[in-house]
């Protein structure tokens, strides 16, 4: 699976647009945009953030079994 899908499943599940989760995420909208679309990757320490709100493992935000 692409980060981006599971970018937007995760945040669909929240119900959350993308300003929303970007804010308390503390990174640009646009760029959050850019890594559901997998247009650009986030980098390590927005892989944190995220795992982190979403208390997951970094396995399960790469669906690693």
């Amino acid at each position: 699976m692409q980060i981006g899908k599971k970018l937007k499943e995760l945040r669909l599940a929240e119900n959350l647009t993308q300003e929303q989760l970007s804010e308390k995420l503390q990174i640009s909208r646009v760029n959050y945009t850019r890594y559901e679309t997998d247009a650009t990757r986030p980098d390590y320490e927005t892989i944190i953030k995220i795992a982190d709100y979403y208390d997951i493992s970094l396995d399960e935000l790469f669906d690693r079994k």
